[in-house]
């Protein structure tokens, strides 16, 4: 069933990402059908079994991704952001295909504690957040080349960028997402110290996904607080956020992607 559902969002996000722009009304449409499927398939898919989550590196990047969707949508009521549509479609249609081709590993939730769900929970939600964040700083770096290039190149690219809104306004939405993310990210860590008995069954182990997560808690930490009290932007804030989302990646989609299908193990 959650591969019909897959299948049904990869279907209607291609058909958004193809349709002119001035459909509006049915481009919103569609964008809420397709979100709407790919999140009942991204469920289905990860907590589906009775007892049982099932996570790994694909479910992740689909997690993101629908994330993505629902924020563009959002955040298209209030500013024109149709050049990001057809840059953020066939990515989420990408990173459905992968979750219906890599389903991950089954994790049992027997002996563990309630909060454990919780955790894995609010730690995807931040790691989607903070995606969509590293997405929009690119399109702003991307965006700010073709300013200074000037407006002679044309092309898929080109005519995507000149479609968004104004560099200040882009950056208004980005650090509204850092926000958000960092308070997710936060939250994450926070509960993975304190709880960190109850949730693993161990006391808090400093592996490659703890040192990573905290590498990237400090540098959007100190973006965020550049921000207030310097009034960091521009390259130094796309820099930070890419950094930190890098970092991220690491801890988990990364390391995901090497146990799974490099090295063919389950949860570690």
């Amino acid at each position: 069933m959650q591969t019909i559902l897959l299948l049904a969002a990869i279907a209607l996000y291609l058909i958004c990402a193809a349709l002119p722009s001035r459909r509006a009304g049915l481009i919103s449409a569609v964008t809420a059908a397709a979100w709407l499927l790919h999140g009942a398939g991204l469920w289905s898919e990860v907590a589906g079994g009775a007892g049982a989550i099932r996570i790994g590196f694909a479910a992740m990047l689909s997690s993101a991704l629908w994330v993505s969707v629902g924020a563009y949508w959002v955040e298209n009521q209030n500013f024109s952001l149709d050049g990001m549509r057809r840059l953020v479609m066939p990515n989420a249609a990408l990173a459905a295909a992968l979750q219906a081709g890599f389903p991950g590993s089954v994790i049992p939730l027997e002996g563990k504690s309630p909060l454990f769900g919780w955790h894995i929970a609010i730690a995807t939600l931040a790691y989607s957040t903070l995606t969509v964040a590293a997405f929009h700083a690119v399109l702003m770096a991307l965006q700010e080349k073709r300013l200074h290039a000037g407006t002679e190149r044309k092309g898929f690219l080109a005519s995507a960028l000149d479609q968004l809104p104004a560099l200040l306004t882009m950056e208004k939405l980005l650090f509204r997402m850092i926000s958000i993310g960092f308070t997710l990210l936060s939250l994450t860590v926070l509960s993975g110290i304190v709880f960190s008995e109850q949730l693993f069954g161990q006391a808090l182990k400093w592996d490659h996904k703890s040192v990573f997560t905290m590498m990237s808690w400090v540098l959007f930490a100190s973006l965020l607080a550049g921000r207030r009290f310097r009034g960091w932007r521009g390259k130094t804030a796309l820099s930070f956020t890419l950094a930190g989302f890098a970092t991220l990646l690491l801890a988990y989609v990364g390391s995901r992607f090497v146990f799974e299908v490099v090295l063919h193990k389950g949860w570690a």
